[in-house]
């Protein structure tokens, strides 16, 4: 005979209520999807499994604290913690992806050159640093949208629902994004253009 399952919200109440075991089945439930959540941003095992006990031991002081009320959403709360303990940590390292526009290419063609030349390795490397400074300036939301659709390489559904918005929103805010983006290189083009005369 089948064991009935026992919703999220019902596993947190018996936490709560001082059953241990609860959280473990809430822990071996989610923990892989949690797990490639933050391996997809910090891309190292190591960190990835470091971050995953961080994680819980989060939700853990959260839930026993009394301040846990995402009523039946344990997933996507849980996804939101991981996900800004990864990108707190991704920030630290000064990693940031390849962006690609809504045409394919890339914001940077600069990125692929046919020989490794100490020069392009330069350019390169100057070129992450203007695209990490760029994302930086970035309004909040637009900037967490953007690095989970290119660097976690998210959908918009799992976006709006780690996200806490409707998928509308969050393609919404991609777009300023990579509109802000666009307008920021143009910019910069142009101190540059204007500098160097």
């Amino acid at each position: 005979m089948r064991k009935y399952k026992i919703g999220d919200s019902e596993l947190i109440s018996q936490y709560k209520a001082g059953n241990e075991k609860a959280f473990e089945v809430l822990l071996e439930r989610h923990k892989n999807k949690i797990y490639t959540t933050i391996l997809l941003i910090v891309k190292d095992s190591d960190i990835a499994e470091d971050l995953l006990q961080e994680t819980f031991i989060k939700a853990i002081k959260t839930i026993k604290s009394g301040r846990y009320n995402e009523e039946g959403k344990f997933l996507p709360w849980i996804s939101r913690i991981a996900h800004n303990m990864a990108i707190d940590y991704f920030r630290k390292q000064k990693r940031y992806p390849t962006i690609v526009m809504e045409d394919g290419s890339n914001v940077f063609n600069t990125l692929d050159f046919a020989e490794d030349s100490f020069e392009s390795r330069q350019i390169k490397s100057e070129t992450h640093a203007k695209l990490r400074e760029l994302i930086q300036n970035l309004p909040d939301a637009q900037r967490e949208v953007l690095m989970m659709r290119h660097y976690m390489q998210m959908s918009f559904q799992e976006i709006a629902e780690i996200t806490g918005v409707s998928i509308n929103t969050a393609l919404g805010r991609m777009r300023y994004a990579l509109i802000n983006l666009r307008k920021q290189m143009n910019q910069s083009d142009k101190n540059f253009e204007k500098n160097g005369k």
